[in-house]
């Protein structure tokens, strides 16, 4: 179930501008991290501008920009998943940005060609195992999560996450709908157990040996290992082995202007800071992302740091986006 409370922040001004200060710039975000705020803040201690900020879930802020239209107070819209920021795009919602630092800053794969969004960090779609069910050099790529060796071993999060349909929209630029639909039949032959509504909870999963394989976005395993959600779930996270298959699918969080915004001068300010190498990497290193350049330098990311992305844009996830959905529901992906 998607969340559709707003949780809404005012960033206090004594915190993120001069006092007399007037500029400002509104943001929705889809992003859900305590840490961004302190690169909000830096912004402001650097511009004077103050950040005013609205978090919600992606697919609700979407609906939000829909039923405002030009009556917005938004400025700066951020949202994780290609697919949707493109969609969001698509539909009208974001104007065009004009600004070569963020030519410069943003490699040509991870942004608009019609500059309509930049992406501020990347995440990989990553693969993991219980070593004591499943060797991961069984498991080395995608392809292989459809091998009969995963009759019963493999466990997936549901069809209607994002970043599952991404990664089958990766597939399908890749390979073609006809390699991609074998290949989902033999992914979801291989699932025996209900399909779960979270990373966190099928990494649980798979170290305790509920399943021996697993597919999750690489920093949930990352913050678990560093003790973001307790001891418990720390020495959990370090039973399991993680694959970065090579190449990878790398999916990113990306900002971008609303159409209607009443401060674009601002908010293109902002979106520069964000995807300057400051800015991602301060989104990307509290959250065990990887900023737009490097791969950060947390002990937490063990093992995940060497990673050849493959040649798919972000902008081809968007256009496989609806085909990947409807195959994966005629391959009974749940």
């Amino acid at each position: 179930m998607q969340r559709v409370l707003f949780l809404t922040y005012l960033l206090p001004l004594a915190l993120f501008a001069p006092a007399l200060a007037a500029e400002e710039v509104r943001v929705y975000s889809g992003r859900h991290y305590n840490t961004d705020r302190q690169i909000y803040k830096k912004f402001s201690d650097q511009t004077g501008i103050k950040v005013r900020l609205i978090e919600a879930s992606g697919i609700s802020l979407v609906q939000r920009l829909k039923s405002e239209g030009a009556n917005t107070k938004a400025d700066v819209i951020v949202l994780v998943d290609a697919a949707r920021i493109n969609n969001a795009a698509n539909a009208g919602l974001f104007g065009p940005i004009q600004s070569d630092k963020l030519v410069n800053s943003v490699p040509s794969r991870y942004r608009d060609p019609n500059q309509r969004w930049f992406g501020l960090t990347r995440r990989v779609r990553a693969i993991i195992v219980n070593p004591s069910i499943v060797s991961p050099s069984a498991v080395q790529s995608y392809s292989q999560l459809a091998s009969p060796s995963l009759k019963g071993k493999l466990c997936l999060r549901k069809r209607k996450n994002v970043y599952n349909q991404s990664l089958v929209a990766d597939q399908l630029a890749l390979n073609g709908t006809s390699k991609v639909k074998s290949w989902l039949k033999g992914v979801t032959s291989n699932v025996s157990q209900p399909y779960f509504s979270g990373d966190i909870a099928l990494i649980r999963a798979v170290a305790q040996g509920q399943c021996g394989v697993g597919v999750v976005n690489h920093y949930y395993l990352a913050r678990m290992r560093a003790g973001v959600n307790g001891k418990k779930d720390e020495q959990l996270a370090n039973k399991v082995k993680i694959v970065m298959p090579n190449p990878a699918h790398v999916n990113i969080s990306a900002a971008a202007v609303s159409r209607y915004s009443k401060n674009k001068k601002n908010a293109v300010k902002l979106i520069e800071f964000l995807a300057s190498p400051t800015g991602s990497a301060g989104l990307a290193g509290p959250t065990y992302e990887f900023p737009l350049q490097g791969v950060g330098g947390s002990t937490y990311l063990k093992g995940m740091t060497k990673f050849t992305p493959d040649p798919v844009t972000v902008s081809e996830l968007s256009r496989y986006n609806k085909e990947a959905i409807q195959l994966m529901t005629e391959a009974g992906w749940k």
